[in-house]
């Protein structure tokens, strides 16, 4: 989502400057590439851009696409050939060992359904969405682009050819992106999530450093406490929201989805335990707990005494002590170790060496037949 909102920003950036640009996606992978289908990168006219669609070796390359796709006006297909090390053609050794499709797509601004304005619909809400891209694999042929936009409350369709909705729908259920091939085109449809929302309830001085990279990371960041010396602005300048309440009122004070993860590091026992009372309540995929084992425990056995039922459905969402063993030891190694477990936590994964994984880094877009 960081990179979607770097890039609806660099657009608007470029929009107030009368700037033309372009937006290339990649909407199919064949074989290996540093990026999957979905990554995206907006370029202008004088050559600056924003995000990415690989490690670096087709940028330079589709730049020159860019300005020809705006030159023309038309909606461009570029496939990358990296299955050969010693294919110079692009002028760089790629040895991705795959095949790259891109869609490059110049932009009117005065088109108010333009792609980067239906991007804008999936970053906008906390709602899932799904992104439909229609294109022909043959580099010659017509290219439809991004024409599709479907959430649980709002549906936009512009491509008449295909009937899209039930596809996405689908996609909407499945909450996975995949490759659809039908007679005479195909059709990426992205399913895009919200944005991972980190609420640290706790404003000391160790929470500066988590709040830090959270930005980085481009998540949505809400600070909870009570302290008002503590709970500012001042203090946490990159915050979405600053909440200085009670424990009781932590709840009404956030949203908190499935997308949310919470970390308690107040260093007081009893506003964190009020807190993770409230927690476990809802459906928050991740809650962290700063602190000791024997902390957590405890905070376990006071729960239990005041009613509260420990179920592993609930208990198996409570990371004490937060972290991933990193062997952080400063506030800043603790921040990147919490992180890490959060982001592994919401990718499904255990979070050990990508050396000890013995199957492929990114799992592959599926590509599906018409039936």
């Amino acid at each position: 989502m960081k990179e979607l909102n770097d890039i609806i920003a660099a657009y608007d950036k470029a929009v107030m400057q009368n700037k033309k640009t372009v937006l290339a996606t990649v909407v199919r992978v064949e074989g290996s590439s540093y990026r999957r289908p979905g990554a995206r990168m907006l370029i202008m006219e004088d050559g600056e851009y924003t995000g990415a669609i690989s490690g670096g070796c087709l940028e330079g390359d589709a730049l020159k696409k860019a300005q020809y796709a705006i030159y023309q006006q038309q909606n461009k297909m570029e496939i990358y050939e990296t299955t050969d090390e010693d294919d110079q053609s692009l002028g760089v050794q790629l040895g991705c060992n795959g095949t790259v499709y891109i869609l490059f797509e110049p932009i009117n601004s005065d088109h108010e359904n333009n792609p980067v304005n239906i991007l804008k619909r999936a970053a906008l809400k906390r709602k899932d969405a799904v992104i439909a891209t229609v294109f022909n694999p043959v580099n010659k042929g017509q290219q439809p682009g991004t024409c599709c936009f479907l959430s649980k409350d709002e549906k936009l369709f512009l491509n008449d050819s295909l009937d899209l909705e039930i596809d996405a729908q689908v996609i909407l259920d499945e909450k996975k992106s995949v490759v659809r091939e039908y007679d005479e085109s195909c059709v990426l449809y992205q399913f895009i999530p919200p944005s991972i929302q980190l609420v640290i309830v706790g404003a000391g001085n160790d929470a500066q450093p988590l709040a830090e990279l959270t930005y980085l990371m481009g998540w949505d960041l809400i600070v909870v406490d009570a302290r008002p010396r503590y709970a500012t602005k001042d203090r946490f300048p990159k915050a979405t929201k600053i909440c200085r309440v009670k424990p009781s009122e932590v709840l009404s004070a956030t949203e908190i989805d499935e997308q949310t993860a919470i970390v308690l590091m107040t260093h007081n026992y009893n506003y964190d335990l009020a807190a993770l009372e409230q927690l476990i309540r809802t459906n928050c995929r991740f809650i962290g707990v700063l602190g000791p084992k024997k902390k957590l425990q405890k905070m376990f056995d006071d729960l239990t005494v005041k009613g509260a039922t420990l179920e592993d459905e609930v208990t198996s969402r409570i990371y004490g002590p937060v972290g991933l063993d990193i062997g952080a030891e400063t506030s800043e190694e603790i921040a990147l170790s919490i992180l890490a477990e959060i982001k592994a936590v919401f990718a499904d994964r255990n979070g050990t060496s990508l050396k000890k994984r013995v199957i492929e880094i990114h799992e592959r877009l599926p590509i599906r037949q018409n039936e």
